[in-house]
């Protein structure tokens, strides 16, 4: 992804790994400031994905198989490294898939840069099929934050956007804030700046009103974890922007890799839903914005039902919820997915 650091443009990973140590930007830190984090060992690679240094399923995903090689160069326990990491968070699958992966892999350096470097030519494609459902003069709304950050490059729902402007097509992108922790206001603003791309933040509350004023052509959104028949999870607040454009009739697509899609399961029902600490719904920037006596509830995500989904967008092509059956099958064949 394109990063501009002093002036100077350069292009930049947001996870490598590099001298038996997985670096990675953190994301706690964007916008204000580029911080690279250096994790050594297992322990790490659990804080850095708990706390959210690193965010967004395949990004997460990566940091897992980079970190279980890390492991295994440093003759950790293995069984204690998988289930450390495994342990981190519920919900994208992306971390499992990646756990097995190096568990079948003998936790190869490398199969751990394979799995990196699939996830962002994958993401790559994502972008080209995407960028056909996007005309020229179109407004998006995105949700949360679904680019080069939760990937490692590219992105799922922002790749599609990139190539779109890349390609000379003049587009505009609604960024909800994502509240609580602000993914869509911090790193996805940031990241259509740094790529050039006219953008607007927006209240999580004010898509209705865009959508409702025709201001809004289509919605293109990452995913965390979809189920066998389309149900998927995303950040919070993903549920009721699609409800939303069903109502006002604007396409809904969902972007993300083969690898997120877990038809282990049937339904989105299915899908463990992390609930994280109240106190990031209770403060901003550490100041507290209610009464010292309230409490939060703060699920992470939500799962929308596949009724409001217009089009999952993959590296394999577009399906409706409907026609996944053939997607299982295609991803059944593929090698790496297996």
């Amino acid at each position: 992804m394109k990063v501009n650091i002093n002036g100077e443009t350069k292009t930049v990973l947001a996870v490598w790994y590099e001298d038996n140590k997985v670096k990675l930007i953190d994301q706690r830190k964007i916008p204000d400031e580029i911080s690279i984090i250096e994790l050594k060992n297992s322990n790490d690679v659990y804080n850095a994905i708990r706390d959210m240094a690193v965010r967004g399923a395949p990004a997460i995903g990566v940091t897992a198989a980079y970190g279980l090689a890390m492991a295994k160069k440093n003759n950790e326990d293995m069984e204690k490294a998988v289930e450390l990491i495994r342990s981190s968070r519920p919900t994208a699958y992306d971390l499992f898939k990646a756990i097995d992966y190096m568990k079948k892999n003998n936790f190869s350096e490398s199969a751990a840069r394979r799995y990196a470097l699939e996830i962002t030519e994958r993401s790559k494609k994502i972008g080209e099929y995407g960028n056909e459902l996007i005309k020229n003069g179109d407004r998006i709304l995105t949700h949360c934050n679904a680019g080069a950050l939760a990937v490692v490059d590219w992105g799922t729902a922002i790749a599609p956007m990139r190539i779109a402007k890349d390609s000379g097509k003049n587009i505009f992108v609604y960024v909800d804030e994502t509240r609580p922790r602000l993914q869509g206001a911090r790193l996805t603003a940031w990241e259509l700046a740094q790529e050039g791309i006219d953008h607007s933040i927006i209240a999580d509350n004010a898509a209705g009103y865009f959508m409702k004023k025709k201001d809004v052509n289509l919605v293109i959104v990452g995913a965390d974890r979809i189920a066998a028949n389309g149900d998927f999870a995303n950040k919070i607040g993903t549920y009721e922007k699609a409800v939303l454009a069903k109502v006002n009739n604007i396409p809904f697509y969902v972007a993300a890799p083969g690898s997120t899609f877990d038809f282990n399961i049937k339904s989105g029902d299915e899908i463990p839903i992390e609930e994280r600490d109240e106190n990031e719904v209770l403060s901003i920037n550490g100041k507290n914005i209610g009464p010292s006596q309230s409490h939060a509830r703060n699920p992470a995500f939500d799962v929308t039902p596949n009724e409001y989904v217009t089009a999952f967008i993959t590296e394999y092509g577009i399906f409706k919820p409907n026609e996944l059956e053939k997607l299982r099958s295609l991803i059944s064949k593929d090698l790496f997915m297996r």
